[in-house]
């Protein structure tokens, strides 16, 4: 009778288990959950909305109020893993002229936020005013741009479909 060595298949099996639990301790972004192109949006660094692949398309409200005013609004926006260049984060009102703009340089990292003061964004006349206005993201990958949310004062709820 012949006798087989399992050690190989034994130290393979070790090695492929270890790699598993070595691998499963790696940080866990939104990007790595969901993969490709989207974007998370944060007030007051609570996450309130979050879209990738097919619900891009969906633009949702967020409404800020005036205990909102001394935050911040942060976006993260994920270009299938390539940080993101020449980036501006406009407000507009619905007739797409411009109200408010910030612009941000160049980063290395694929998952940096885009932070905006809230009480600069409730300064505006429009919003000021009851009026619903428009939060897009542009940069060198995303020319045309994307409208990211609508912005209101007037509602409790935060995010809204």
């Amino acid at each position: 009778m012949k006798k087989y060595n399992y050690q190989p298949a034994a130290f393979l099996t070790m090695v492929l288990l270890l790699s598993a639990i070595l691998f499963s301790f790696t940080k866990k972004t939104a990007e790595t959950v969901f993969g490709g192109e989207g974007f998370e949006i944060y007030l007051n660094n609570k996450l309130v909305l979050q879209q990738f692949g097919s619900k891009m398309n969906e633009v949702k409200n967020i409404s800020l109020n005036q205990t909102d005013g001394n935050g911040e609004l942060a976006i993260r926006y994920f270009h299938c893993g390539q940080p993101g260049k020449s980036r501006v984060v406009t407000i507009k009102d619905e007739t797409n002229v411009v109200l408010k703009e910030w612009r941000f340089g160049d980063t290395k990292t694929a998952d940096a936020k885009l932070c905006c003061n809230v009480k600069d964004i409730l300064a505006l006349p429009k919003i000021k005013a009851g009026k619903k206005v428009s939060l897009y993201y542009t940069s060198t990958e995303l020319p045309g741009g994307r409208k990211l949310a609508i912005l209101t004062t007037n509602d409790n709820s935060q995010v809204q479909p």
